[in-house]
């Protein structure tokens, strides 16, 4: 088998963990490899999750307000179709710039970009075989320290195996050739909202089927609520605490089977997506082997502060260690690694990450939520303000939702911030701040805000939240 020079730091992997990774430690002054199996860089991210869906969230609401809402703005444009080809067309060069973006950045930054599926061996040696369709000799590479940064794959679920056509995953569910009459969802969570919302918009009947008694279960309940019920007003069906038995492939489509109150029920649908969760991609890695542990209830890498797995050389970080499966996440985590690696203080605030579910209105969240405060039994204050009170909302047309700020009830300190309306995705970023810097409620509630903005709800909010923490002070 050929040997290849020493590298200072081999990156397995070049999603939003790996490549960023590999750039902060270039920065450092390493020398450093990427690996990665897929033709294109950028990981599931990139090429099929965050950047595809959000494509198509953007031209299928694009196509939904000129259906609905330029009428109500004096836009008169006739009779609206949909041109389903090029709208994906349009996703694929989305997606094409920005993966060519990173290996520019991978290159500009003197890093070897290696094509093919990697494989611990050793405590420093990665094996490496190249792609199917190239000569396939294996090589081995050596470095100092080995950073995992693998990603996660969907979930599949006993009795409702993907065929990649009738029963399907995420990535065939941003791909469909036409529009299905009706789409069955099993699981409320981001993913089967974000792609329920595209494919409602475009005129499909779309049902979600969740065995749990709420949707977007992570999030604050009260968002949770109000989000089912835009999302219903919307069309979206909602199938709650109904547990998915089986389904069968028909000429018809697929017929899922369920029960709900003990009693057995029948769906019939074109095209079924499961988007239950995600799995760490670590089974081929030859973790096991060398003997790497892992969390015997997630099932991913145990690692400690320094993003450093129980063998001293290797490190990992991502959707393959436990958190939240969150790109930003993965991030933030492979700049901090990399800055460990080279010998320098790297770490994440796990407190201050922020999680968005991209439907509209928009849902954005930081902190803790309402039922953690109380769990812990923490003295707290709430304050809310409707974007119907925001000058920017009412030009808009989008006065659904609301900005909800959590603070202590003694400190004034923000201990959450949730947000369900227009640009709650922009908005959180202040939020995020704000809980990285320790500030309280006033110190939001004084911050000027451009008027008229969406901000200027969070502004009204926290001046709510600040009268409480002075009056139970």
């Amino acid at each position: 088998m050929e040997k290849k020079e020493a590298y200072d730091l081999i990156v397995v992997g070049a999603g939003p963990g790996g490549y960023v990774a590999a750039v902060r430690a270039s920065q450092l002054g390493l020398k450093v490899a990427c690996i990665e199996k897929e033709d294109r860089l950028g990981g599931v991210c990139l090429n099929v999750g965050c950047i595809p869906s959000k494509a198509l969230l953007d031209s299928s609401e694009y196509f939904h307000l000129a259906q609905k809402h330029f009428d109500e703005h004096g836009i008169r444009t006739g009779k609206i179709q949909l041109d389903l080809e090029r709208m994906m067309s349009r996703k694929e060069k989305v997606v094409e710039a920005l993966t060519e973006n990173v290996r520019k950045l991978l290159e500009g930054h003197r890093i070897d970009v290696i094509h093919g599926r990697a494989r611990l061996t050793g405590r420093d040696v990665v094996e490496i075989t190249p792609p199917i369709g190239k000569e396939r000799k294996k090589f081995t590479l050596k470095a100092a320290a080995i950073l995992l940064a693998t990603g996660s794959g969907p979930v599949s679920v006993p009795d409702l195996q993907f065929d990649g056509k009738t029963i399907v995953s995420s990535t065939e569910a941003l791909n469909f050739k036409s529009v299905p009459k009706h789409l069955g969802i099993v699981g409320g969570g981001y993913v089967g909202l974000e792609i329920g919302s595209v494919w409602r918009r475009l005129g499909t009947k779309v049902t979600v089927i969740e065995k749990l008694p709420n949707i977007a279960s992570t999030m604050d309940g009260q968002i949770s609520r109000a989000l089912k019920r835009l999302l219903t007003n919307q069309g979206i069906e909602f199938r709650l605490k109904t547990k998915v038995l089986s389904a069968k492939i028909t000429k018809a489509g697929v017929r899922v089977y369920l029960e709900a109150d003990s009693k057995k029920q029948t769906l019939q649908c074109d095209r079924l997506l499961v988007a239950v969760g995600r799995r760490p991609l670590i089974d081929d890695l030859g973790v096991k082997s060398l003997g790497i542990k892992t969390n015997t209830e997630t099932g991913r890498i145990q690692v400690d502060e320094s993003y450093r797995t129980s063998i001293p050389t290797i490190y990992a970080v991502g959707d393959i260690i436990d958190g939240p499966m969150l790109a930003h996440k993965a991030s933030a985590e492979g700049i901090a690694a990399a800055e460990c690696i080279a010998g320098k203080p790297g770490e994440v605030n796990y407190d201050a990450i922020p999680s968005v579910i991209y439907t509209w209105p928009e849902v954005a969240s930081v902190g803790l939520t309402e039922e953690q405060v109380k769990e812990r039994q923490i003295p707290y204050c709430v304050g809310t303000y409707p974007f119907s009170g925001a000058g920017r909302a009412r030009c808009m047309g989008e006065t659904e939702g609301f900005v909800k700020l959590i603070s202590h009830g003694k400190t004034d300190r923000i201990l959450g911030v949730h947000i369900i309306g227009p640009r709650a995705a922009d908005m959180i970023a202040e939020c995020v701040l704000a809980i990285e810097f320790g500030a309280g409620s006033e110190d939001v509630a004084r911050t000027i805000h451009g008027h008229p903005t969406f901000a200027e709800a969070l502004q009204e909010a926290a001046m709510v939240a600040s009268k409480c923490a002075i009056y139970a002070s």
